[in-house]
């Protein structure tokens, strides 16, 4: 359904040529079945049929603010009480030059969280939210304190084969930037959703696009004339 068709045409703004309007109508158009396919795609998930059972009730690392200590805690504990669905974010480190492993944070991931974070509160209203790295929880708890992030849950994934099992670790122990979503139905915990278009083929000139749903930057670049500047990313520092 075209805008002439939805009414919408009419809109207008100042100085703009009848050629601009003509071609600002047809890419209204396109976004219009983008957000249709968009909304029919997260339907599409939506009905996805139960996963598969977590191999094992994964033991996680976080920080108790009260006592100042790592403490654990295992998959089951991340659900808050009434909320039976958690998101849980694979949030990569990289060797530092003395070759101890994971101790450079990503900046891409870093990005993204510098965005999600203050968004936090409002998703926790509706699920369970976390962050997990393969760091040690006091390599990343250090890197969420100069971000200055406040509502993320942090959690160490270290000594468990979480990242393993759910893609977000290669085989040579690199880590990957995986979204994963686990649901609790009658006290059963299953995978839900993955985001699996980070292993899906490419066309040209694109990144995976994966996690992009959680990541504004983007979505704002997307808005101008210039898009996403190529070979350009995110940096820890400008």
């Amino acid at each position: 359904m075209s805008v002439q068709e939805t009414g919408a045409a009419g809109v207008s703004f100042p100085g703009e040529t009848d050629e601009y309007r003509r071609a600002r109508n047809d890419l209204l158009t396109a976004e219009m079945e983008l957000r249709r396919q968009a909304e029919a795609v997260a339907a599409q998930r939506r009905a996805l049929p139960p996963g598969g059972r977590p191999p094992a009730d994964y033991v996680f690392t976080e920080w108790d603010a009260a006592t100042c200590t790592p403490r654990q805690v295992r998959l089951s504990d991340l659900f808050t009480p009434g909320k039976d669905a958690l998101f849980i974010y694979s949030f990569m480190f990289d060797p530092d030059v003395s070759g101890r492993p994971l101790r450079v944070a990503c900046p891409l991931c870093t990005s993204m969280l510098d965005g999600i974070d203050g968004a936090v509160p409002h998703v926790a209203q509706n699920i369970s939210f976390a962050a997990a790295a393969k760091a040690e929880i006091e390599v990343f708890r250090t890197h969420a304190h100069t971000r200055g992030w406040r509502n993320v849950r942090l959690l160490s994934s270290a000594g468990s084969t979480y990242n393993r099992d759910y893609q977000a670790e290669e085989d040579d122990a690199r880590q990957r930037p995986m979204a994963t979503v686990f649901t609790r139905r009658d006290g059963t915990i299953r995978h839900f959703w993955s985001s699996e278009m980070f292993m899906a083929p490419m066309d040209p000139g694109q990144s995976p696009r994966h996690i992009d749903f959680m990541w504004p930057l983007w979505a704002v670049l997307d808005t101008t004339p210039d898009g996403r500047a190529p070979n350009w990313y995110p940096s820890l520092s400008y």
